[in-house]
């Protein structure tokens, strides 16, 4: 189904001066602008765009993509404020409007906010909103322990950070487990580390299995390598620096070592780790 504020392959089915009418099904024929049109376009093609409202709220076509679309989170910049809300710069010529209604507090030009892109069911317009917290957690949670996804940075709290989960659930990373920076609005995929019997959703950024330690130990042997088969690195330096030098949390580089150990791979020694004559 086509939808408003959605990407759609659309057929171009007429030519005309100011540009090439697309078939959109339900919404009838909408215009693509001539600047829009890629060059040897003809009848029949298909074009990759995004359907919006124009200036007038006329149903159009743009072969540019907006940060996000309808039914999407995302961190926009305010760049204008109205009698109406503030207007968000995300990516197309039109800006998107934030009513003052939708904003969970006043916003100013030049910051920048977490948002939802909605339709306003009123007027059929699309709009954001800051009040995210009525756009999750509406349907169930039917994730797996260990299960991939695709995370949205979206707060801190005293336990870590909030994280939006697959633009449907909210979930939580304690920042005992976090061992690289996280900013606010950054995208990142994760695991479900479970969920707790409240419903709430714990995360977490490594999915800590088998076959990531393997990985882990493989990045290690190619850093000593690179290194000249040392590295000084022991189960007491500091998370940070370790994470700084494998991209891994102390919890895993310990359990890489450990096994590498145990494969005559490496020795440990008081002042790092070194690979030696036994490895793969």
């Amino acid at each position: 189904m086509i939808q408003i504020g959605r990407s759609a392959k659309l057929e171009v089915v007429k030519e005309v001066d100011f540009g090439v009418y697309l078939d959109a099904k339900e919404l009838g024929q909408v215009l693509l602008p001539n600047k829009f049109v890629p060059k040897n376009t003809e009848l029949g093609n298909m074009l990759d765009v995004f359907i919006y409202l124009d200036s007038q709220d006329m149903v159009i076509a743009t072969t540019k993509h907006p940060v996000a679309e309808v039914g999407q989170f995302a961190l926009l910049k305010v760049v204008a404020t109205g009698p109406f809300g503030a207007f968000l710069d995300w990516g197309l010529e039109k800006d998107l409007l934030l009513p003052f209604g939708e904003q969970k507090r006043p916003v100013e030009e030049g910051q920048t906010c977490l948002v939802y892109i909605d339709i306003n069911k009123a007027d059929e317009r699309i709009v954001a909103s800051s009040k995210l917290d009525k756009f999750l957690d509406n349907s169930p949670a039917f994730y797996k322990a260990g299960e991939q996804v695709e995370l949205l940075i979206a707060g801190t709290t005293e336990l870590g950070y909030k994280a939006i989960i697959n633009n449907h659930h909210w979930g939580v990373i304690y920042k005992n487990e976090v061992f690289k920076k996280l900013r606010f609005g950054q995208r990142t995929r994760g695991y479900i580390k479970q969920i707790r019997q409240d419903g709430k959703i714990d995360l977490q950024l490594q999915k800590g299995g088998k076959e990531e330690l393997d990985q882990h130990a493989k990045s290690i042997v190619r850093r000593l390598q690179s290194a000249a088969g040392f590295l000084p690195l022991t189960d007491k330096t500091n998370a940070d620096v370790i994470y700084a030098e494998l991209a891994m949390s102390k919890k895993a580089f310990k359990k890489s070592i450990g096994g590498l150990y145990k494969k005559g791979m490496i020795s440990i020694d008081s002042d790092g780790i070194r690979l030696t004559q036994n490895r793969e």
